[in-house]
């Protein structure tokens, strides 16, 4: 049986690792639409040089630069919203943000997510230890602010409010598969 010290690390992010993140802070960046010819277009980090009207210049993370037009342009959350257990709370609720917070969680074996109501799962066809029953009783009757995004977090506050309503709850799970 795994124990939760085991479990926790797929559960919640430690210290945040901002490495990679030097010089983000302070700097404006937006994301742009990749346009590459790439099947596996996306969205691009691009860091605001200057604005010429209603366009900016930017420069890309290769050191290119380029001027967009600011309607092109969505808005990137500060650092601190990295890895963020709950996407309702992000300053800027956009594609590109939400893309980018799954991903970050996703490479750091976070694959539970919330957004606002729903839990957002991505599987990553691996086992983690965080499906034992020590973290099932971890998560029993517990605030779902309490403890790290999880479907044991989902399905007991969807059990307690049976229990107080004494109304069938109707819960609802979406599958997706992409390629």
């Amino acid at each position: 049986m795994a124990s939760f010290e085991e479990a926790g690390r797929y559960l919640r992010s430690g210290t945040k690792n901002l490495v990679n993140e030097v010089g983000r802070e302070g700097k404006k960046q937006v994301w742009i639409i990749d346009e590459s010819e790439n099947e596996n277009k996306g969205f691009l980090l691009a860091t605001i040089l200057q604005q010429k009207g209603d366009r900016f210049e930017v420069e890309m993370e290769d050191r290119t630069r380029r001027d967009v037009y600011i309607e092109d342009t969505e808005q990137m959350n500060p650092i601190k919203f990295d890895k963020s257990e709950d996407m309702a709370e992000l300053t800027y609720l956009n594609e590109a943000s939400v893309l980018h917070n799954l991903k970050q969680r996703y490479q750091s074996n976070l694959i539970y997510t919330y957004s606002g109501l729903f839990c957002v799962t991505i599987n990553p066809y691996k086992v983690f230890p965080i499906y034992t029953d020590k973290v099932v009783q971890m998560y029993r009757g517990k605030k779902r602010c309490e403890l790290p995004p999880h479907i044991y977090g989902i399905t007991d506050q969807a059990y307690q409010q049976v229990l107080r309503s004494k109304y069938l709850l109707f819960v609802c799970l979406f599958v997706m598969y992409f390629n």
